[in-house]
């Protein structure tokens, strides 16, 4: 699927990103879009509104020289080329209270698989076991997917491990940073949360009619931006790398990742995308405690099962197969 289509200011985007330092013409442009020259300085007039810098010669033709570190949903379609499922249909929003809720109305109203729904900040987002996630305006990626897999519910763990793995990816890539995955749903540098993944189902007794997955990255965030109870805990791709991170640039290529990654789970792909995932797994090989709910489970971590699920062995000898839960290390 050719992303963008209907975007005329995403394809004039990546036509001018495809040219490299090579100036794109109004005409060849105005040809490419159907739409007139007229038309095309008019979008380029906006561009720069919106913080681009596009330059114009008469012989030379624009070239785009910036991008501004704003979430803008032209500008991410046009960095994520073709891609099978994920970012085909993109929503920024300056400010909601959550990401994971604007993406569930979507759902409910129809939106196809991969819709993408960010927010510049969250008032209200939500992590797991009902816990705040702190995002902060122009500081991270704070972003929701709806997926309509076709798959049991039990298998609902596989698609938040397939997640983990795709924004290790993504981050190892632009970044250069090697995160450790922590299961669940977080991934970590040096035992401080850098992400977190938050996926809810709406399912029928053995389907689901679609699921929800709630991505926090927290990118730009220097450490007095962070409340004083989470500074021992978290960190953010900023200070672990020392240098300020392009968040358009990120959000692109963690669409592109998870757009594979989702498209490997639908394809039979599991086992490869789980042992990714156990060779990168912090947990594994350790002795937890899992709370889940009134219970708690403690043993050593010793895989992942065909559905996703942490295969523990308990303190007693016996295997127990842990789906959620809130862990510990011992």
């Amino acid at each position: 699927m050719r992303i963008g289509r209907q975007h005329v200011d995403a394809r004039i985007l990546s036509f001018l990103r495809a040219a490299g330092g090579v100036g794109v013409s109004g005409s060849d442009l105005a040809g490419r879009l159907g739409i007139s020259r007229a038309a095309v300085w008019a979008r380029i007039e906006e561009l720069r509104r919106l913080g681009f810098e596009i330059t114009a010669g008469p012989h030379k033709g624009y070239q785009l020289l910036g991008a501004p570190d704003r979430l803008i949903a032209d500008d991410i379609i046009s960095r994520l080329g073709r891609v099978h499922m994920i970012g085909g249909d993109v929503h920024v929003f300056r400010e909601t209270n959550s990401t994971n809720d604007l993406a569930e109305r979507l759902a409910r109203d129809g939106a196809q698989t991969g819709t993408v729904v960010f927010a510049e900040s969250q008032n209200k987002g939500r992590g797991r076991l009902g816990r705040n996630w702190h995002s902060p305006a122009e500081k991270g990626l704070w972003f929701s997917l709806v997926l309509r897999p076709k798959f049991r519910p039990q298998e609902a763990t596989r698609l938040t491990i397939t997640a983990a793995t795709a924004i290790f990816k993504a981050v190892r890539n632009i970044t250069g940073i090697t995160l450790e995955i922590k299961w669940p749903n977080d991934l970590q540098i040096h035992g401080r949360k850098v992400a977190g993944i938050l996926t809810e189902i709406k399912a029928e007794l053995d389907s689901v009619r679609y699921a929800i997955i709630g991505i926090g990255v927290n990118v730009n965030l220097r450490k007095n931006e962070f409340p004083s109870a989470l500074k021992a805990v978290s960190s953010s791709l900023l200070i672990e790398s020392g240098a300020v991170v392009p968040r358009p640039m990120l959000a692109a290529e963690i669409l592109r990742e998870l757009d594979a990654a989702f498209y490997k789970l639908d394809n039979g792909g599991f086992g490869e995308i789980a042992e990714f995932w156990q060779r990168h797994c912090s947990t594994l090989g350790r002795h937890v405690s899992i709370r889940i709910g009134e219970r708690t489970t403690t043993g050593y971590a010793e895989a992942l099962d065909e559905e996703g699920a942490l295969i523990i062995r308990s303190d007693f000898g016996h295997l127990d197969r842990v789906t959620g839960g809130d862990v510990s290390f011992v």
